[in-house]
């Protein structure tokens, strides 16, 4: 009975490692990571057509209003955005001519 009880356990163990290592080779660098999701400006959802493309990263705003605002202090709307564990696109155009689509 104790041999099956060991074998039990020993095998529940093995399981749990296999599966704890699987996750953490799926999951991302920073666990804190995400998407982003909201427009840093308003807070509303963002419209992926409505974008600046700011220091080789890509940000979205929810309208055509907001990339204005946040070209007055991209700072202070950048650490919000990473304050909240949002990781931005990269942005597809070059680092040394970024540009606004409004």
């Amino acid at each position: 009975m104790r041999i099956t009880k060991s074998i039990v356990l020993i095998l529940a163990i093995a399981l749990a490692l296999a599966f704890t290592a699987c996750g953490k080779a799926d999951a991302p660098k920073d666990a804190k990571s995400k998407a982003q999701t909201l427009c840093p400006v308003m807070g509303d959802k963002i419209n992926k057509d409505v974008y600046v493309d700011y220091k080789g990263e890509r940000i979205y705003f929810c309208c055509k209003g907001c990339p204005e605002t946040f070209l007055k202090d991209p700072d202070k709307y950048l650490k919000k955005l990473r304050d909240q564990g949002v990781e931005l696109e990269k942005s597809p155009v070059p680092d040394k001519k970024d540009a606004a689509k409004k």
